[in-house]
């Protein structure tokens, strides 16, 4: 992905000693400097330390207040003091609808793909291999992985077209917002709200790792239904920022993603300048380890939808635009119970990722920072060998640990790209590990 680089000026260390708020979907107040945010109104005459006041706003200004998102921002310059943008090359990244090539009726399973041996910073590293909907009218998703092998000193970035629900499987980031800094590690998650000015610096070197590109509405905690007050992930656990703020000047770029295409600007300041901010549309960090897994006590597996952390709703009740589901360690105790995923047929189209261990479905060829693909109602299920095990297995209670996996699922059906199909690490054969399933069937009861 080429893009001139600026002269990079006072680069500022990762943070250390990080605070967090908690509380998702909280009103949040937060101040890097005492009395910065004005009292009793949003945008007075004049701001205290003559600040500039600005509202982000990430729904309508009409949408029902349970679901309205904006936050004010208290910042040393406004947004609108910026250059020109003009395009650049999307390198890899790709936004929907993809025609680029047909979408195969076929299951599809890839390796981790590679981190290149030049550098990449996080933006330059992205690289989709599906889509779903339409960016145009916010409908679907992208789903990328980022390849990065340095930081984003000089460079900052926003994406018009959607929020963005990041996977880290290799490597800690430290995610520099408007709103302040997240720190996140593989087995955590952080969701940035779409518009939102960021920076990401690498903790550990070269990392990798999943982004679900979110183009509808923006994602939410599911409801429990029956399950009642307790289980699934908690308001609680999820961990926003508090207010820091850069004041550096030099020359610099920021990239926005708008209308599915790149574009970049010089800007003479770091776009993260806000020494002030309250409202609810923030960033989060989430530890997936804190999602409290809720199963059956007596037979049969649940459906996957018991691990819904997050849920994007579209305008069809009860079913996603985009579900973010994840696998975590968990006890398996049902009785007279095929206890594996089952085989199944689901209407809506699946992609898995894995962050560490082993997947119980898919103990070989499914690898930490690979990926699986089941578009709509292509069947798919435990391999050969696992339901051959499985069928015969003692069933005590088992707890299943050495694992994280999760699921970007849609409504849509998810368009592979050209790189994708093309990519050697697509598993050609993927489709026939299911052929050693052989006839069990004797007449007999």
């Amino acid at each position: 992905m080429a893009s001139k680089r600026s002269p990079r000026a006072r680069t500022p260390a990762p943070v250390r000693d990080l605070r967090y708020q908690t509380g998702f979907g909280n009103e949040h107040d937060s101040e890097a400097l005492a009395g910065a945010l004005p009292v009793g109104r949003r945008s007075p005459q004049r701001v205290p330390y003559d600040l500039y006041a600005e509202q982000l706003s990430g729904t309508s200004f009409t949408a029902p207040r349970a679901s309205n998102l904006h936050s004010w921002l208290y910042r040393i310059r406004p947004s609108v003091k910026r250059g020109r943008f003009h395009p650049i090359d999307n390198g890899l990244l790709c936004s929907a609808p993809l025609d680029e090539v047909p979408t195969p009726a076929a299951q599809l399973r890839w390796d981790p793909l590679p981190i290149a041996n030049e550098s990449s910073d996080w933006v330059e590293g992205l690289t989709t291999l599906a889509a779903s909907g339409t960016v145009h009218m916010q409908s679907g998703v992208g789903i990328h992985m980022y390849l990065a092998t340095e930081s984003m000193i000089d460079r900052f970035f926003y994406d018009a077209d959607g929020e963005l629900l990041v996977v880290p499987q290799q490597g800690r980031l430290q995610v520099h917002t408007e709103c302040g800094v997240l720190q996140v590690a593989p087995s955590e998650i952080v969701l940035l709200p779409r518009g939102m000015v960021f920076r990401i610096v690498l903790l550990d070197g070269a990392s990798r790792g999943y982004v679900c590109e979110n183009y509808g509405q923006a994602f939410r905690l599911p409801e429990r239904g029956p399950a009642g007050s307790e289980g699934y992930a908690n308001q609680r656990d999820f961990q926003a920022p508090v207010a820091a703020f850069e004041d550096r000047e030099g020359n610099f770029t920021l990239t926005m993603k708008f209308g599915g295409r790149l574009h970049s600007c010089a800007i003479d300041h770091s776009p993260l300048d806000v020494v002030a901010w309250s409202g609810n549309y923030t960033p989060y960090k989430y530890d997936l380890a804190r999602f409290n897994v809720i199963g059956t006590l007596s037979y049969d597996q649940p459906d996957p939808s018991i691990y819904t952390v997050l849920t994007a709703p579209s305008d069809t009740p009860g079913t996603a635009n985009a579900d973010f589901v994840v696998f975590p360690p968990r006890w398996f105790v049902a009785t007279d119970t095929f206890r594996p995923p089952p085989f199944h047929r689901n209407v809506m189209s699946e992609f898995m990722g894995l962050v560490h261990g082993v997947y119980d479905a898919k103990p070989e060829g499914f690898l930490p920072g690979g990926a699986s693909l089941h578009n709509s109602l292509l069947p798919h299920g435990p391999a050969a060998e696992v339901f051959e095990h499985a069928s015969k297995a003692k069933l005590t209670p088992t707890f299943l640990d050495n694992t994280l996996a999760f699921m970007f699922e849609s409504r849509y059906v998810l368009q592979p790209t050209r790189f994708a199909l093309d990519a050697p690490e697509l598993q050609k054969d993927y489709p026939d590990s299911w052929q050693p399933l052989s006839k069990l069937f004797t007449g007999k009861p």
